[in-house]
């Protein structure tokens, strides 16, 4: 008996540890997500759109009781993701193409609250592409009225290789059901060209956003830099003919 309770106290101090250092559910519902992607769900065309399901639970409310945590929101999308990479098959190609892929940025707007015990949509899909990155929609979508809750916007970085590449092959490779493969889409549905489709200009606008939020990083890392090793900062241009000859 006291062995028992001896085990039974181990096999509990170890799961308040195991909560006290991870995100167990988090985990636990990761490894879910993967494995009902891989073996369970039907796969996509890279082209297309996936959904997954979700609840707002009071493990996701914040400090007012009554609607999502803002934070949960992006959250969410890691599970959004897998099953997207699972289903079209774009993590299994960006390592066979020996590289990888992070999240380079993320922007969401929210339209209406997400109460809790909500059932709500994950739509995902693929916008755009560059020769760096995939971009992505997101949209968070309740059940019971269908409108969008939220809308996230990401940037896929592909690195060490072209994501144009790794598109390209996705989009001739078409999809595999029931382990064959079959080069026409699922029924109902017309072979998609492979053409990069123009830049939505929200997701251009966003793109221009971004690469001007680079440039004042690095320059205002420039700045940091010298002022750490004393570094004057370059005279003024001398003035020009023009101005000379205005303030005469």
């Amino acid at each position: 008996m006291d062995t028992t309770c001896w085990i039974l106290v181990g096999a509990l101090g170890a799961l308040v540890l195991l909560y006290a250092l991870f995100e167990v559910h988090y985990f636990l519902r990761m490894l879910i997500t993967v494995f009902l992607a891989r073996f369970c769900r039907k796969r996509v065309h890279i082209l297309e759109e996936t959904s997954v399901y979700g609840l707002c639970t009071t493990t996701d409310i914040d400090w007012l009781l009554n609607h999502m945590n803002n934070a949960r929101y992006l959250r969410e999308l890691d599970f959004a993701r897998a099953d997207f990479y699972e289903r079209t098959n774009l993590y299994r190609e960006i390592c066979a193409q020996g590289t990888g892929v992070v999240q380079g940025a993320a922007t969401i707007r929210y339209r209406r609250f997400l109460r809790p015990f909500t059932i709500y949509r994950i739509a995902s899909r693929i916008t755009y592409w560059d020769e760096k990155s995939i971009f992505m929609e997101h949209r968070f979508i309740t059940l019971s009225d269908n409108f969008v809750r939220a809308i996230a916007t990401c940037r896929q970085r592909v690195l060490d290789c072209s994501a144009e590449a790794v598109m390209g092959a996705l989009i001739d490779r078409g999809v595999k059901h029931n382990g064959s493969a079959n080069n026409n889409l699922e029924a109902g549905h017309t072979q998609i060209p492979h053409v990069r489709p123009e830049v939505p200009p929200d997701v251009a606008r966003w793109i221009e956003s971004n690469e001007i939020s680079s440039v004042n990083l690095r320059a205002a890392s420039r700045s940091a830099a010298a002022a750490a090793n004393h570094i004057p900062p370059p005279p003024p241009p001398p003035p020009s003919a023009h101005s000379i000859s205005t303030r005469c």
